[in-house]
């Protein structure tokens, strides 16, 4: 699986399971819904991602995965 894949998955994941936290628990957590959402946002601009940094360290190649 390619960086790229794992950002999206692990980014759509968080903001499942924000959105489902702030269901039953708490409507806070939709502010970490809106900080994935505004990360996802600027690094489509800018091309920082932490996340992505973040595999890159732990030895996951980039690139196309097809």
């Amino acid at each position: 699986m390619s960086i790229d894949r794992i950002v999206f998955a692990v980014a759509g994941s968080f903001i499942l399971i924000s959105l489902l936290l702030a269901h039953f628990h708490s409507q806070n957590w939709l502010w970490f819904t809106a900080f994935v959402g505004a990360n996802l946002f600027q690094s489509a601009f800018s091309g920082f991602c932490p996340l992505a940094i973040i595999l890159k360290k732990l030895g996951v190649k980039p690139g196309c995965a097809f």
